[in-house]
Order: C-alpha cells, then structure tokens, then sequence
C-alpha cells in the first residue's frame, strides 16, 4: 500500500479557534496535509502572546499552529465578515471556539453558514457545550480537570487534589473534535450533507475518565485519591529503587507468578493474601515492601530492566526531556524539523498516528500574523 499524498490533503477547513484546544485539533489536520486557513483577530491568537518565547515568538503558538496559513478579519466590520462568509461558502470544515452565541451575533452561526453551504461541517469547541445550565459559563482547562473530579483522583491519598500537569481538558477535546470532524465527514460522502458537532471540554475530559465512570456508573463505588498506585490492582504503580523510581504493571495471575519469580520472592504466589488481583490491591503494602526491598541495591533503570527481561511491563521514570529525545520517538517519528522564516529550523510535534506509505514531516511552520492575507483573498477572487 503505496499512496503518495497525505490522508486529508483535499480538505479545507476554516479555523476560527484561539488558544488550545481548537487549534490543536486543527493542527493534527494539519499534520495530515489538509489546508488550515486560521482566522485571527487584528491582536492574533492569544497563544501568539503567551510563553515561553524562542527569539520573541511563542514556542505554544509555534507548537499547535503548525501547518497552517493566516488572515486577519475583524469580524466586527462588515466587509472582513462578508468574506468570512465567501470563506465558510468554500470549506469544508468550520472550527469554531467562542462561547456559544458570539458567531450567531456576527451572522456566522452553523444555521446561516450551512444553510449557505450545506456539505459544510459546523464544529463549535466550548467549555460545557451549546446547551444545558453551564453552557454560558467560561472554562479553562484547570476548571474543567476541578469540576470533572480528576483533580479529585490525583494526587497522594494524604494530600489535596492535585492538577494533571498537561491542558488534559483542551487536548481531549481536540482529539474529539477532530474524531467527531472525521465522522461527520464519512458521513457526508453518503448523504452529501454536513453536519453541526458540539464538542465541550467537560464532556470530553469525563470520557477520558472510563474507569472512574464505570466504578460510578455501575458499580455504585465512590473512587477516592490512590497516589501512584492503580485504584483497582496490584502491584500496579510507582516503587522506589536505591536510586529513582520506577513503574510496574501487573494485572493477572500469570504475570504475577513470573513478577513473584524476578523480584526472588516465589513463596508470595502462593501466598493467600495475594490470590486475586482484589486481594493484591488490598494488601498491596506487603507487595510493596517486598518490591522496594528487592529495589534498593540497585537504580531505578536496572530494577526495570531486570523485570522487562522477565516479561514484566516495567520502565524506570523518565522526564520529558527524555521521552521527547528518546530513540523510540524519533524512530517513531513524533517530531519533525519545519524551517521558520525567522526562527530556522524548528522541532515540533506531530500527530501520532502511522498512516503507513503516507510521508511523515514535510510541513510548513506556525503562521505569522496575516501572513497568507492576501494569498488567501486572492483564492476567493480567482
């Protein structure tokens, strides 16, 4: 299987959104060739203006505005929204990231626009959606992880709720953006019709939460903070070494054997403490212990290695640093060089799926401010 251009290069898609979460689904389009026209304001995407700076530009707005063209529109004067209009007329995706109500108020709402161009897909990403009692209530990511009851399950089971240390609510809800675009557009090669999505960060952030719901939902359980340890196995989690820490994953009975077997401690197999995996995670002190005893003559790195040797799922903690600048992640392909006008060469993210014979790289850099203004008003009179 052999194909030459990349999976999207024959879509356009009309990026309306600012900050994160919008336009990091538009930059996995992006990534996957399709043309990303960002419509900014005449003070540009708020990430244009927040750090850190590489060079007195954004390294976020360099990170997540990857692959696309810009033009500036004040869509408060009547000829920049007339040819947002012609724009919407000619897309086939418009991504949009205000709070619900602004695009109808500028006459850029889903029902004017698509009744204009009814193959166009209609996607709004707002904090709680387009409906329901908080639909016009701001959120930022930290407001979404408090109000999901993430924050509640992270951290230690003696400390306070603790904040993931990624936009985790902005990134899902990109992900289930671009995930509802692709859907809609399958959908549209029968019908020949678009469609309007409504994507809200909490709704996403709690579909990335299955077993917290399931433990909720079905099982009538309360989860409650488990600090580095899973909530429902063991050993399941973060142990210490003589030098650093390390990860261990053990959800069955076999694995377990032959875990009991690398950490030199058979007779716990057999122990009827640790019969199920229930049991385990009930009595999970005594397999710590024996773990962190095995551990402490040696560093975090060689503990891991010994049990992975024995077909254990084990990995010593690396920083991000090193999971960016690993071998496996250039093997893989997760980064590639883009060449700024200003700026040179550039390593930036990519999307992370294999499309296998499709190119990976080969992209263009963040725009800068109205770069592409006039090439793209250009295309509208052409």
């Amino acid at each position: 299987m052999t194909h030459n251009a990349k999976p999207l290069s024959d879509l356009r898609v009309l990026d309306f959104t600012r900050v994160l979460a919008g336009p990091y689904a538009t930059a996995l389009m992006a990534d996957l060739g399709a043309d990303i026209i960002k419509v900014e304001g005449p003070e540009g995407d708020e990430y244009r203006h927040v750090g850190p700076f590489h060079q007195g530009e954004s390294a976020l707005f360099q990170s997540v505005n990857r692959g696309k063209r810009s033009i500036v529109l004040d869509l408060k004067r009547p000829k920049d929204r007339d040819t947002a209009i012609a724009l919407a007329d000619r897309a086939d995706v418009l991504i949009e990231n205000f709070r619900p109500g602004v695009m109808d108020r500028l006459g850029l709402g889903a029902e004017a626009l698509c009744a204009r161009n009814p193959r166009l897909i209609y996607a709004s990403v707002s904090g709680f959606g387009q409906t329901g009692p908080l639909a016009s209530r701001p959120a930022y990511d930290i407001i979404v992880q408090a109000m999901s009851g993430l924050m509640e399950l992270t951290g230690r089971p003696d400390g306070a709720p603790t904040m993931v240390g990624e936009a985790i609510a902005d990134v899902a809800a990109g992900l289930f953006a671009g995930w509802g675009i692709m859907a809609a557009l399958h959908e549209r090669q029968r019908t020949g019709r678009g469609r309007v999505i409504d994507v809200a960060l909490a709704d996403a952030l709690a579909s990335m939460m299955p077993t917290a719901a399931a433990r909720v939902l079905v099982a009538d359980q309360t989860p409650v903070r488990t600090g580095n340890k899973h909530a429902l196995s063991a050993p399941f989690g973060v142990y210490a070494a003589g030098e650093g820490h390390f990860a261990v994953a053990v959800l069955n009975d076999k694995l377990f054997a032959g875990f009991c077997a690398a950490i030199g401690r058979p007779d716990l197999a057999s122990d009827p403490r640790l019969a199920s995996d229930s049991d385990r995670r009930a009595n999970e002190p005594i397999l710590a212990q024996a773990i962190e005893t095995w551990a402490a003559g040696q560093t975090a790195a060689g503990a891991a290695a010994a049990l992975a040797e024995a077909g254990i799922p084990a990995a010593p903690l690396a920083t991000v640093r090193q999971a960016w600048t690993s071998d496996h992640a250039i093997a893989r392909g997760l980064v590639s060089s883009v060449t700024h006008p200003t700026l040179g060469s550039l390593h930036l993210p990519e999307q992370p799926v294999q499309f296998v014979g499709s190119p990976r790289g080969q992209r263009r850099p963040a725009p800068g401010l109205d770069e592409h203004g006039a090439e793209i008003r250009a295309e509208l009179e052409g």
